[in-house]
């Protein structure tokens, strides 16, 4: 799916994304976890990835990274194709362009203390000299609000919201331009998630950073966004600001989904749209839209052809038949 590019050059641009997976049968089709998915996000911005588990939206950002390889498409930062860098000149790059993983505990090596979790980027990257390196740790430390003393300390001996600001401090600590954010708040307690977004919102605004925000929690996507991409079973369905795909919702898997969102008052009248079925599997996809078993607005020609992206305003687009 390739969609109209903007005027100006965005930091991260991605065009035509697809990873596909053996599907472990011989004989079996693959798992299409992304079909032709295209963004892109200005540097500075957040691009909140949402839809329900098994969308692909993790899949897409472990793809942009290259953590894992795609099976087709393009990925362009700062002005390269990641897909025809060497090994070797990947590597280099990669200091740019970090993750925030989804679980805390299982990301750290409970065999490293936290300070030698902080400097393996650096001298991975071969940056600075053992003394600043442990200066640089001791102030990555008191960026993300833990103190410099914890550096001795080993994972196991943190709660998680703390674990997570280590991760969150290993990935900021060779100054990158794009994090991408992996369920980073999924794991944590309600009253703990409020303050990592504040946190990565501060190191946003004092770093300048670009996030791609990976979460199946709407509000948590509204909340740290600029733009919005909803998924569903690999496919892009609707792309935008943020504002305006939360207040005009144009596909029906988007208008369900919001639907859903608890009322901000007990007044407000908000009409509940309850999908029929559950997603299908990804072995085998539905023929045409993916989405026309559960819409309740599917036509013939749902059912046979897959629609293209719509730009319904300048920077926002739909994938449904509706508004062609």
């Amino acid at each position: 799916m390739s969609m109209p590019t903007t005027s100006t050059a965005p930091l991260l641009r991605v065009s035509g994304l697809k990873k596909y997976f053996a599907s472990g049968t011989r004989g079996s089709p693959p798992v299409k976890a992304v079909d032709d998915v295209s963004f892109e996000i200005n540097e500075g911005q957040t691009l909140g990835l949402v839809g329900e588990s098994g969308c692909g939206k993790s899949t897409t950002g472990r793809s942009v990274l290259r953590l894992i390889e795609p099976t087709e498409g393009a990925v362009n930062f700062m002005g390269q194709d990641l897909g025809a860098l060497s090994s070797s000149n990947l590597r280099g790059m990669r200091r740019n362009m970090q993750m925030v993983f989804q679980d805390p505990f299982a990301s750290l090596n409970p065999r490293m203390t936290i300070g030698e979790v902080l400097e393996e980027p650096l001298i991975v990257h071969q940056l600075f000299d053992r003394a600043t390196r442990k200066r640089k740790v001791s102030e990555i430390l008191d960026v993300v609000g833990l103190s410099q003393s914890y550096a001795g300390r080993h994972p196991h001996e943190f709660s998680g919201g703390q674990r997570q600001r280590v991760g969150i401090a290993r990935a900021i600590i060779t100054r990158p331009k794009l994090v991408v954010a992996d369920e980073a708040v999924s794991a944590l307690d309600v009253s703990i998630q409020a303050q990592i977004l504040n946190l990565l919102s501060a190191l946003q605004k004092e770093l300048g950073l670009t996030y791609l925000f990976v979460s199946h929690d709407l509000a948590v996507i509204r909340h740290v966004s600029d733009s919005i991409g909803v998924m569903y079973l690999g496919r892009m369905v609707e792309y935008g600001n943020c504002a305006s795909v939360y207040s005009a919702p144009k596909h029906p898997y988007t208008q369900a989904l919001l639907s859903a969102i608890p009322r901000e008052h007990p007044d407000q009248v908000r009409q509940r749209i309850v999908l029929q079925g559950s997603i299908p599997s990804p072995t085998a996809p539905p023929t045409g839209c993916h989405f026309h078993p559960r819409c309740a607005s599917c036509m013939d020609i749902c059912k046979t052809q897959a629609p293209p992206p719509v730009q319904t305003a300048p920077g926002e687009y739909v994938t449904c038949h509706l508004y062609r």
